[in-house]
């Protein structure tokens, strides 16, 4: 009679990602966010997780879910074993592809900074494959996928190297600039923004803290689309200069008022922990600080 080695007990890795999600986020919400999936997704999951094992794992309250005595026994290990699951992912990735370097950063810079770059990029780097993914937030460094982060940060940490300040000013088109000729009289223009910044603010309460200022225009949550819209004519921008310098250098808009104001923030690139020895990585950060 022939013997069969026991069968593993069959791990529903969905349910037990969206358990330590939540539990490492504080939230079903937070895990929904990382894991880009809805909010009752999560919940479901962590239902289906806690009804295969007979324990519940979280107290569900009006203002969200706390971990019970048990959940929170078994936080740290669950994190620890997804931490070391992404390292290992980490490693096929880099070893599959070895020159393949991955940067994440915001859609703006991936738009604005990057982009126009990547030309120059790939001739000074070949034959390395570089690709690049924009999202809104540096990510977990212990969670991603990534090899280099590139953003916007206003207290430039340990390892983050600054590749540029960055500094407001108002652009436009030539035609509309020549309608334009002191600070406030943007009080009556169509002013352009990203709803996500307050640059409008900051160069307002710079050059004219003593006039009433609010922006009258549209907004924009891509940067890249507040650009488009100045292009065309339609408004002053409020423009970051990293991100507006080669419509400057063409022409294509210029300042109708050249006060420029630093706004605190610098782009700023570092290198995720699993890369930091890795010499193709090194290259692709040593070209960026290049080309900045």
């Amino acid at each position: 009679m022939p013997l069969h080695a026991p069968t593993r007990h069959t791990l529903q890795l969905n349910a037990l990602r969206a358990f330590e999600a939540s539990a490492r986020l504080g939230g079903f919400a937070r895990a929904a966010d990382e894991l880009k999936v809805s909010p009752g997704a999560i919940a479901a999951l962590v239902k289906t997780l806690e009804a295969q094992y007979g324990a519940v794992l979280f107290e569900r309250h009006a203002k969200g879910v706390r971990l019970t005595p048990l959940g929170e026994s078994v936080k740290a290990q669950f994190t620890e074993a997804f931490d070391a699951v992404e390292e290992a992912a980490r490693t096929l990735r880099r070893l599959a592809a070895p020159q393949r370097v991955h940067i994440v950063t915001s859609p703006a810079l991936a738009q604005l900074w990057i982009g126009p770059r990547l030309p120059r990029l790939t001739e000074l780097l070949a034959p390395i494959e570089i690709s690049v993914t924009a999202v809104d937030e540096p990510p977990n460094l212990k969670r991603s996928p990534y090899d280099l982060c590139l953003f916007y940060t206003d207290k430039p940490g340990q390892g983050q190297r600054v590749l540029c300040s960055e500094a407001v000013v108002p652009v436009c088109v030539p035609t509309l600039a020549a309608t334009l000729e002191r600070p406030e009289d943007l009080c009556d223009t169509r002013c352009i923004a990203d709803v996500g910044w307050s640059d409008w603010a900051a160069w307002a309460g710079a050059v004219m803290p003593d006039t009433p200022f609010v922006a009258q225009g549209p907004g924009f949550s891509l940067y890249s689309i507040a650009v488009q819209q100045a292009l065309l004519g339609a408004g002053v921008l409020i423009g970051r200069q990293s991100l507006v310098q080669r419509y400057l250098d063409s022409g294509e808009l210029i300042m109708p008022i050249a006060r420029a104001v630093p706004l605190g923030v610098d782009i700023a690139v570092w290198r995720l922990p699993v890369a930091r020895g890795n010499r193709m990585v090194i290259k692709v950060e040593e070209a960026l600080a290049q080309l900045a």
